[in-house]
């Protein structure tokens, strides 16, 4: 025990803080900023934090006049600086001396980690990319009608190729819907359209312009293509994810049309040449093999005889053949003609227009039953509007007959005068307007009497 060094705290401390700032003399953290608070002195302390882990950070008054915009809980950023411990209360931190705002630092460490782990899955391999055909009749671009990309592809393709069909695939190739429409569009390809190479393109920008071609959807949609894939993204500096997925990565949009398309010319002039080389040959062999027809004249000549007839067949055998050859063309053309009227029979424009007047007639049988319908409705509405308007209480109203209620809060309808007392009010609603009366007198109903009187044969009814 005698030889071993005991350290007080500040000597732990001190000895810590010295390793760390050796060890940890820059660093750029991402993250995002929480508990952000500001004393009096100036100084911003914060807590820089991922899903998994947390650091404690300040950042010092002097440092903050450089900032382009003021740091805010919530925010996603880069922060650089060095690692450094507090001695006081032995809690390590970053120094900060600069703020990314915009995310790019960020950015770039997503670009890194999704590159990595797709690369340990096996999608950059070289053995599981495809050939690119070297005469592709059609080319399908994914790529936006509003980029230059698009042109600069076809400009050049019309220079070099333009016997190659080309489509474009309208995608949106930045923002946050970009993404799935890309792979969206390589899928429908691969699943619909007849085409010999996909060529994903469009015109350079940031990294957050970019961003659609380094998403993992993207990423994958290139790679599981069946269909060769050309990713040509931005300009030669640039490179995304989608350049390591791709079977050919093409520095730009022009690029890629000069690397997959072959020089018309060029192949014309090749072919010319190639064929002035067959004549050549070829007249060197006619010519051997005349010089040796002669020889053999020479020394077979009983056999001459033989020879002729053999021409002479081989004359029959040629018009023979030449007969055959053009009764096959003649069927043929039979075959073609008949297929032409049945396409002619078939055609999707005479289709269209028969059921276009299909169309016209139910349309028109449509509104001569609408219109009976809205007859049919006419006269049952008119007819149920008279029987209402026979039971309406305004009818009865307008007779001459009206509604008394009590003046309070329910409004209840008075039917019999024991109801209400004298010097109460009432209202009187009429045919038009009402009335607010005062009662001076009840009684029964002089009318309720002569009725009585009738039915008594004109005897006195006593009120009980």
């Amino acid at each position: 025990m005698d030889n071993v060094k005991i350290f007080t705290v500040s000597e732990i401390n001190a000895s810590i803080r010295g390793i760390l700032e050796s060890r940890f003399p820059f660093v750029s953290v991402a993250g995002e900023i929480s508990n952000l608070r500001q004393p009096f002195s100036g100084h911003m302390y914060f807590t820089l934090k991922d899903d998994q882990a947390q650091i404690k950070a300040v950042l010092f008054k002097m440092q903050q006049r450089y900032m382009p915009e003021q740091p805010a809980d919530g925010r996603h950023v880069v922060c650089r600086g060095r690692i450094s411990v507090y001695e006081p209360r032995g809690d390590y931190q970053l120094i900060v001396d600069a703020i990314d705002f915009h995310g790019t630092g960020v950015l770039q460490l997503e670009f890194e980690r999704l590159k990595k782990r797709l690369a340990e899955e096996g999608l950059f391999d070289e053995a599981r990319k495809k050939t690119l055909p070297a005469m592709p009749e059609h080319i399908t671009l994914v790529t936006s009608t509003q980029g230059a990309a698009v042109h600069d592809f076809l400009r050049v393709a019309e220079t070099r190729c333009p016997q190659v069909n080309i489509s474009v695939y309208p995608v949106a190739v930045q923002g946050e819907h970009a993404a799935a429409e890309i792979a969206d569009a390589i899928a429908v390809i691969n699943e619909s359209l007849e085409t010999s190479l996909i060529v994903v393109c469009r015109g350079g920008g940031s990294l957050e312009d970019l961003w659609a071609f380094n998403e993992e959807k993207v990423v994958r949609a290139i790679a599981g293509s069946h269909i060769p894939v050309v990713s040509a993204v931005g300009h030669e500096i640039d490179f995304t994810i989608a350049d390591f997925a791709a079977d050919l990565r093409a520095p730009t949009p022009s690029a890629a049309a000069e690397m997959v398309l072959p020089d018309s010319k060029m192949l014309k002039s090749q072919v010319n040449q190639l064929g002035n080389r067959m004549m050549r040959v070829m007249d060197s062999l006619l010519d051997r093999y005349e010089e040796k027809i002669i020889l053999h004249n020479h020394k077979l000549g009983t056999l001459k005889q033989w020879f002729d007839h053999l021409l002479i067949k081989l004359d029959h055998l040629s018009v023979d053949l030449e007969r055959a050859a053009r009764g096959m063309l003649l069927q043929k053309q039979a075959q073609l003609g008949h297929a032409g009227h049945l396409l002619q029979a078939n055609n999707p424009v005479n289709q269209m227009q028969l059921r276009g007047q299909q169309l016209n007639a139910l349309h028109r049988r449509l509104l001569m039953a609408a219109e009976r319908k809205i007859d049919d409705c006419d006269d049952s509405l008119s007819h149920a509007a008279g029987m209402i308007d026979a039971v309406s209480p305004l009818s009865t109203l307008a007779r001459g007959y009206s509604i008394t209620r009590k003046n309070s809060a329910d409004g209840t309808v008075v039917t019999d005068y024991r109801q209400v007392q004298v010097d109460s009010k009432v209202d009187v609603t009429l045919h038009r307007g009402y009335l607010e009366c005062r009662i001076e007198k009840t009684g029964k109903s002089r009318f309720q009497g002569d009725m009585k009187k009738q039915k008594t044969g004109g005897k006195k009814s006593v009120d009980k």
